[in-house]
């Protein structure tokens, strides 16, 4: 750790070697120093050896702290990044996301002065192998002949599963999972979603990758059960699908042929598409309801809710987006949202998964307030099958490492 190679960015000379002397105080030696985001942007691009953390204030000269992160994020810089100001930590907060938004790995922000125990604190969550072959990076997408050629009934089959566990908050246990898409493409190796699935929506494709992915899902689940294992099997579906002629008949009938009860499947529908498409939305999952599907609203806070259209669908779980989860406890607005979802799922009677808790510090806050389940890498990564056997078979609670 004390060999990191650290770049700290700030106008003011006091705060550079403030930082230094901080910096050194706290075991670490090799620190470059800009007083620009320009002069940074060079650093990075030219630097023989990647830097392991970038320190970066906001407000600068010539280029300030914000357009700096646009533009290192382009060089695919995969180092960390910490962020220092003297401004209101709302204003930090909105750094915050921002900094996410342009997928950096971004460990948390520092009001000034500097505090060298917050400073210790946020480098120590630096992990140099934070690159994971489930976690992905924006890609090219495939084309729209290999995505024809792999969805045809005699074609590659490319479309391949991951499961995430969905740990009970209560007892610990591994009740459930989401089945995730991925590709296996035959040159460029495992894609992820975001190769295939806009790819699928654009070209009126969803539907038929969406049965596609049903049809493993429940597949895999019925196997499971042959070998006593019995889990409840989240699926994303998109809302397009529903309009499709005998969708639903589709879900009922793959479902019984699986030998399944309905209640062990859980269909996933994000919420800005819900909100868009309530009124169509309502009768065909009314339908699914009756038969006793589960129904899942993702993403949930991510977008602009009507909740006299939420109350009309019966929905029975409502998930809450990583975005309001990880680091609930630094970000006051990310808190109350979440608050606030919890407190209005349990009004509703609805199951709540608290999706992207990275951390002990994110279970504990979930805990805290009584949310039923969590799904993240504190607990568990996507996987394949047999490693999400390999896991089930070791699994000994949340907190057992």
């Amino acid at each position: 750790m004390k060999d990191y190679n650290l770049l700290v960015v700030d106008d003011e000379p006091f705060v550079l070697n403030l930082s230094i002397r901080v910096l050194n105080n706290l075991g670490f030696e090799r620190i470059a120093t800009a007083s620009n985001g320009k002069d940074a942007l060079a650093m990075v691009t030219s630097a023989q050896e990647p830097y392991d953390i970038i320190i970066c204030d906001l407000n600068m000269p010539e280029m300030d702290g914000v357009a700096f992160m646009r533009l290192v994020s382009e060089t695919d810089y995969s180092g960390s990044l910490i962020l220092l100001s003297g401004e209101e930590e709302r204003m930090l907060e909105t750094a915050l996301e921002l900094a996410k938004a342009h997928s950096l790995n971004v460990l948390g922000f520092i009001q000034k002065p500097i505090k060298p125990d917050l400073l210790n604190d946020l480098i120590a969550q630096h992990n140099p192998n934070s690159g994971d072959s489930n976690r992905f990076t924006p890609q090219d997408p495939i084309t729209e002949e290999e995505l024809r050629d792999g969805l045809a009934p005699n074609g590659r089959n490319d479309v391949i599963l991951f499961y995430q566990p969905k740990v009970h908050v209560g007892t610990g246990t591994i009740t459930g999972v989401e089945a995730l898409a991925r590709w296996q493409h035959p040159e460029r190796g495992l894609l992820g979603p975001g190769s295939f699935i806009p790819l699928a929506e654009k070209t009126g494709l969803i539907t038929q990758l969406t049965r596609r992915i049903f049809e493993k899902a429940t597949h895999q689940t019925a196997e499971w059960m042959l070998y006593g294992i019995n889990l409840k099997t989240s699926v994303n579906v998109s809302i397009n699908s529903f309009s499709e002629p005998n969708f639903s008949d589709f879900l009922i009938e793959t479902t019984e042929q699986a030998g399944l009860d309905p209640k062990q499947i859980v269909l996933e529908v994000t919420e800005t598409q819900v909100m868009k498409n309530a009124v169509e939305c309502m009768e065909i999952m009314m339908r699914l309801r009756l038969k006793k599907f589960g129904l899942s609203i993702d993403d949930f806070g991510t977008g602009n809710s009507s909740m006299s259209q939420l109350k009309n669908i019966p929905f029975t779980e409502l998930k809450i987006d990583r975005a309001f989860v990880h680091d609930a406890n630094h970000n006051h607005g990310a808190k109350a949202i979440l608050e606030a979802s919890v407190g209005m799922a349990k009004s509703m009677r609805m199951e709540i998964v608290a999706e992207g808790a990275e951390t002990r510090e994110d279970w504990d806050a979930v805990e805290l307030l009584e949310v039923d389940h969590v799904q993240g890498y504190y607990c568990a990564k996507p996987m394949p099958n047999n490693e999400l056997l390999d896991f089930m078979e070791s699994w000994m609670g949340p907190h057992a490492a």
